[in-house]
Parts: C-alpha cells; structure tokens; sequence
C-alpha cells in the first residue's frame, strides 16, 4: 500500500521554452499539402461558380439599379479569391 497520495502528473511543471519549441515544430509533409490545397481549391471554386453566377445574372444587377453594381461585385469576388490563395501560399511556405 502507498503512504499517502501521489503527486499528480499535470501538476509537474514545464518550462514555457519546451512547450514554444515543441508547438513550433514543422508539420509533416501530407498536412501541410492539405493544408495549402484546400483553401486554393475553394478559391478556383469560388472564382468560376461566382463569375458563372455573376454573368448569368450580369443584366438583371444591370436593370435593377442597385447601389452595388457589377465592378463591386466582380471586386468581392475577386477579393476573396485573392484572400484564399494568399493564405494557402502562407501555409505553403510557414
């Protein structure tokens, strides 16, 4: 029989600079290649189903006189898609 409880494993503790090196280290290779495709694949995909879309519907935004207009949607669109690949090229390369 023990003399008396045990001091419990997560009340050990660990230095802040172990823990930062042990976060830091580089992911493996499969999900970093994940990790960079998939918000590029969303932005092609968000590009042309949003020019598809945007076209289709290019002169009814035409008629209706909105305050958004063509060029603004085109620019959201196109923003995005720019978002997107810019944070899988980050991904790629940090």
């Amino acid at each position: 029989m023990s003399s008396g409880p045990s001091k419990p494993i997560f009340d050990v503790e660990i230095p802040l600079s172990k823990v930062l090196d042990e976060e830091m280290k580089e992911d493996c290779r499969s999900c970093k290649v994940i990790g960079t495709a998939a918000p590029i694949g969303v932005a092609a995909y968000i590009f042309m189903s949003g020019r598809t879309q945007l076209r289709k519907q290019e002169e009814a935004i035409m008629r209706a006189n909105t305050r958004w207009g063509i060029g603004a949607r085109r620019l959201g669109i196109y923003g995005i898609t720019a978002s997107l690949v810019g944070m899988g090229v980050y991904r790629a390369i940090m």
